[in-house]
């Protein structure tokens, strides 16, 4: 028998230092989703309002340039991506494309959203975790404009 969404919650390093309380709120937004390769869990620009936890696989987070994805960072089991779904009237900045099969944690955006508005001491946490995404994909997208543009790059031709 598998595990519970609410025991893959707390195993998720996302989960670190939450409370049993806050672990089984986040838990109570959470749905189970498999990835095929090559399927796409949201596309740029989208309007979708989800959070993932990923459980396992790898996925791809790419941004799209004169109609080609342009990858930014690749993601494994143990990252959440999709933090644009608790940022009102956003839609989400890359395409996130599955590499592998994917095992993921689907939170709905709106409704978590809520809680944390409702729930400031919860709130919190989330946004306190959400801001370490946002920061791990800033550097990612340096470290890519960086290796873009250096003097070695343009030597091989990029």
């Amino acid at each position: 028998m598998g595990s519970t969404i609410l025991e893959d919650v707390k195993a998720h390093p996302f989960s670190t230092g939450l409370t049993s309380e806050h672990c089984e709120t986040l838990a109570g937004f959470g749905r189970r989703a498999k990835y095929q390769p090559e399927d796409i869990l949201f596309a740029e620009g989208d309007e979708k309002h989800e959070f993932f936890l990923l459980l396992s696989g790898r996925v791809a987070l790419e941004t799209m340039a004169q109609g080609k994805p342009l990858r930014v960072q690749t993601l494994e089991g143990g990252e959440g991506l999709g933090w644009s779904a608790l940022v009102v009237g956003r839609g989400k900045l890359f395409q996130a494309r599955a590499l592998e099969p994917v095992e993921a944690l689907v939170f709905d955006g709106h409704a978590l959203l809520e809680r944390c508005r409702s729930d400031t001491g919860f709130g919190y946490k989330i946004m306190h975790r959400l801001l370490g995404i946002v920061s791990g994909r800033l550097s990612a997208a340096r470290v890519q404009l960086l290796d873009m543009h250096s003097p070695i790059a343009k030597r091989a031709g990029a």
